[in-house]
């Protein structure tokens, strides 16, 4: 697994950054605000609040393996200074299920909704451990004003039969 994935300050580059910790079995949770508003509809489920999420995005991350995710048109806006952006996309995605080695495929339609939140102190919680030195400084180097894009919610629906 590589380093743990986080949020970018670009609501596009945080979508892309969402695939890549996907594919690559790593942590999902930190790409979501922490708010019991938050929610996330998958091909299979409906969950509603930051905890809800996390622990199936925990278990997912468990429970799948060997994924891939094929991203054919990634659209994102930003909406002025409201803090927020919208975003939609067609993906091809598959996985293994680690525990039975079945392999499950689908054509997907993704859409959500980004916020933006401002970096307090450079520093999002649950940060920091098992860093090396060069990556906790570098987010000490980074400013108040920095902010960070977040999914407030996620939508993943497919025409596939599950």
């Amino acid at each position: 697994m590589s380093t743990t994935p986080a949020p970018t300050d670009d609501p596009e580059t945080t979508v892309r950054a969402y695939y890549d910790a996907l594919r690559n079995g790593d942590p999902l949770e930190s790409f979501f605000v922490e708010d019991e508003s938050t929610v996330k509809f998958g091909i299979s489920d409906r969950l509603f609040g930051y905890e809800a999420v996390a622990d199936a995005l925990e278990e997912q991350t468990e429970t799948t393996e060997d994924w891939t995710v094929e991203s054919s048109t990634l659209t994102v806006a930003e909406h002025g200074d409201r803090g927020c952006a919208t975003f939609g996309d067609e993906v091809t995605m598959a996985w293994t299920d680690s525990s039975s080695g079945e392999r499950r495929e689908f054509r997907t339609r993704w859409s959500g909704t980004l916020i933006r939140l401002p970096a307090e102190d450079g520093v999002r919680e649950g940060e920091g451990e098992g860093e090396s030195n060069e990556e906790a400084k570098a987010k000490a180097e980074r400013t108040t004003d920095e902010s960070e894009w977040v999914f407030g919610s996620m939508h993943v629906s497919t025409d596939d039969e599950v």
